[in-house]
């Protein structure tokens, strides 16, 4: 059941084509119509080696759940593997606009109805087959660092560094590397100097690449071993 202590703030959207969800808030879409979930694939898995890297007990960790599409293209790579996948969110989308929005995704959408079921239920914390999920709600600067696990792999998917600084600054992207096993790596669509070189100053082996469709660059980074 939700913490009726700690009230969720819904994500204030307006609907581009009827499908894309805009933050009106950060000025900026949930994701890409035309490919999100390609994106996703190219990004935060290929990004994180993933599903090469996954054994038992590998966390992922995410910053910014959004529609939890990210989630649900885990799901669909993870096979039987038992992994853990922890978000943290400041503003959780209601159950109904999560599956508005997935329908632009049907290969998402065909696994999402029990992860859907217990959202609506105001669970934050549940299993979706082999995937121990975890979704904290409120602001990243003072979740993550009262978190008290380390995550194999980042997917650090918040709004756009231009429109929500606030997720990408170099405390936060310190946290996120104080939160990171030896070994451990992070996939970001966003190729920002700033943001480069908050995590190369956090102790991050910094990479920029290919970034997906008409992107030009993305990044990823891994801690030392």
């Amino acid at each position: 059941m939700p913490d009726q202590s700690n009230p969720e703030t819904l994500p204030q959207l307006e609907w581009r084509d009827g499908a894309l969800p805009i933050s009106t808030q950060f000025d900026d879409p949930y994701f890409s119509l035309a490919n999100g979930l390609d994106e996703t694939r190219h990004v935060f898995l290929a990004g994180n080696d993933l599903p090469a890297r996954l054994r038992p007990g590998f966390h992922i960790a995410e910053l910014g759940f959004g529609t939890g599409l990210n989630l649900l293209a885990t799901l669909l790579a993870v096979g039987d593997t038992p992994i853990r996948f922890t978000s943290f969110e400041a503003y959780p989308m209601a159950a109904p606009d999560i599956a508005r929005a997935l329908e632009a995704f049907p290969e998402a959408e065909a696994v999402a109805a029990p992860f859907l079921s217990q959202w609506a239920t105001g669970a934050r914390k549940f299993q979706l087959g082999p995937i121990a999920v975890e979704v904290i709600i409120g602001d990243a600067r003072d979740t993550l660092p009262a978190w008290q696990h380390r995550a194999d792999a980042w997917f650090l998917d918040g709004f756009s560094p231009a429109k929500n600084p606030e997720l990408w600054n170099e405390d936060l992207m310190a946290e996120v590397a104080r939160h990171t096993a030896k070994g451990g790596s992070f996939a970001t669509y966003t190729a920002a100097g700033f943001v480069r070189r908050g995590l190369q100053a956090a102790g991050f082996t910094v990479e920029r690449r290919k970034g997906h469709g008409h992107k030009r660059h993305m990044a990823t980074g891994k801690m030392p071993t």
